[in-house]
């Protein structure tokens, strides 16, 4: 094996960031994935803004603040829903396709982690909900340093956790400004895009591109 250890970015990529809403739909109506698309964008815009202003804020408050934008544009989706939505957030699906590949590079021999900026309630919940907590030998969450992705400090909290050098480490992410981040790290990086989006960042171009995890081991 080429990669001492592969680290997975979680949501978008191990996890469903659109299953709390899916979870939901008859409820909330047509409108329920232009809801979901606007509560993950906006999750994440406030990630960024905050990072390059200094203002940190767990990434729980984050999404329960997102939810609330999203509410207000999408006003024909009905916000009685709000705990409803932010509770199934804890207990979002894994991708179907997750748990096999896991145990695969797992008997392979691979260190297995995930580097996220969820909180560590968050990812202990969503982790413990897909029963993931048996194959992964740690969970690394940025609430240990206050900073958000694409931070190299971030990345960085593998190499010093684990001592190695980025080279042995192979990243998996969805998102493309993710891969981006950890390329610019010196990960070997792996983009998931599960959603056929052109590619972006082309200084900081992904090792291999694969449409799900499925297959990754065969590819270190």
């Amino acid at each position: 094996m080429s990669y001492s250890a592969y680290v997975f970015d979680a949501y978008g990529t191990l996890f469903d960031v659109h299953a709390a809403v899916r979870r939901h739909a008859d409820k909330i109506g047509p409108d329920g994935p232009l809801l979901s698309e606007i509560w993950r964008a906006k999750q994440l815009e406030y990630s960024w803004v905050r990072g390059l202003m200094g203002a940190y804020a767990d990434f729980w408050k984050l999404t329960e603040d997102a939810l609330d934008f999203a509410f207000r544009k999408v006003p024909s989706a009905d916000s009685s829903l709000r705990a409803e939505l932010l509770e199934a957030y804890w207990h979002l699906d894994c991708y179907p396709e997750v748990p096999g590949v896991l145990k695969e590079l797992k008997a392979d021999g691979a260190r297995l982690a995930i580097l996220s900026n969820g909180s560590p309630a968050m990812l202990e919940a969503a982790v413990k909900s897909a029963a993931l907590d048996s194959v992964l030998d740690a969970v690394f969450s940025v609430d240990d340093i206050k900073r958000f992705k694409t931070d190299p400090d971030v990345y960085e909290m593998v190499t010093t956790a684990w001592r190695l050098y980025p080279d042995a480490v192979s990243f998996q992410s969805s998102n493309r400004w993710d891969v981006a981040g950890a390329t610019r790290f010196g990960f070997r990086t792996v983009w998931i895009n599960r959603t056929n989006q052109p590619d972006e960042y082309d200084e900081f171009a992904p090792t291999v591109i694969l449409p799900s995890l499925q297959g990754l081991a065969a590819t270190g």
